[in-house]
């Protein structure tokens, strides 16, 4: 079971609704993912024209939690302004917060990321902001109140996968809140490794939407996840420097 605030989970798999190939595609890799949590770019949705979300047509949108996200923002004001606009919509009361800081690498700003959190914890959402795999800063948005870390894997939709496992580690081990691995998963191993070094779950969008058959790659992605969290959990050998016999030589007769 996930935790997120008062919140509870089934599925560790978080899974983004954007850059499929068309909804009927998407709602099948919705479906077999399993997830519980889907997330959305507020600012690509047409949230008060209509009743539902045009990305999300095919999607009964009550059967899941939304996790808006403030994709675009630059500055903190941004961000908030974005947050309560998915908030005014009836739509959500979590947020994810993403504050870019560099127009090529989209790696976010931790100065305006800080700033968001601690005005959208005021306002009394449950934010999840997005990082970079900083270790100090993941600790001051615990410390701030934030009710979980998405620490990036690697760029976002890059399909790198884990590039610093050191520091995606040290942020795990010190963190009480669920962390969440959230951009530059490219494939099942990739998800799979991140939690099998402990993260609590995984969010996805361009590794899905963008493989070639999307709805065999979130399945696939979500038996990767429930498989590293079973190892991370089942605990896993030490690695040694020499071979050790699989089968116990005392007593065997010659």
């Amino acid at each position: 079971m996930l935790t997120i605030g008062e919140k509870t989970f089934q599925s560790r798999l978080l899974l983004g609704t954007g850059k499929y190939p068309n909804v009927d595609i998407q709602k099948k890799a919705v479906d077999v993912s399993e997830t519980d949590i889907l997330t959305f770019s507020v600012r690509r949705m047409d949230i008060f024209e209509s009743s539902q979300p045009n990305l999300l047509e095919k999607i009964d949108i009550h059967n899941y939690d939304l996790l808006p996200n403030t994709a675009g923002a630059y500055t903190a004001k941004e961000a908030v302004r974005t947050a309560k606009l998915a908030s005014a919509s009836g739509l959500c009361d979590m947020i994810k917060v993403e504050v870019i800081g560099d127009k090529k690498t989209l790696l976010p700003d931790p100065v305006e990321t800080l700033n968001a959190t601690e005005e959208l914890l005021k306002e009394g959402f449950i934010v999840l902001p997005y990082t970079s795999d900083d270790v100090v800063l993941a600790r001051k948005l615990e410390e701030m109140g934030a009710h979980a870390i998405m620490p990036g894997a690697s760029p976002i939709g890059s399909g790198q996968g884990i590039i610093n496992p050191i520091n995606l580690s040290f942020i795990i081990e010190q963190s009480n809140v669920p962390v969440i691995v959230d951009a530059g998963i490219g494939s099942p191993k990739d998800a799979a490794y991140a939690m099998e070094l402990g993260a609590d779950g995984i969010l996805l969008n361009t590794a899905v939407s963008g493989a070639n058959d999307p709805v065999k790659m979130a399945e696939a992605m979500k038996r990767a996840v429930e498989a590293g969290r079973l190892g991370y959990e089942a605990g896993r050998i030490p690695k040694k420097s020499y071979a050790t016999a699989s089968s116990p030589q005392e007593g065997i007769s010659i």
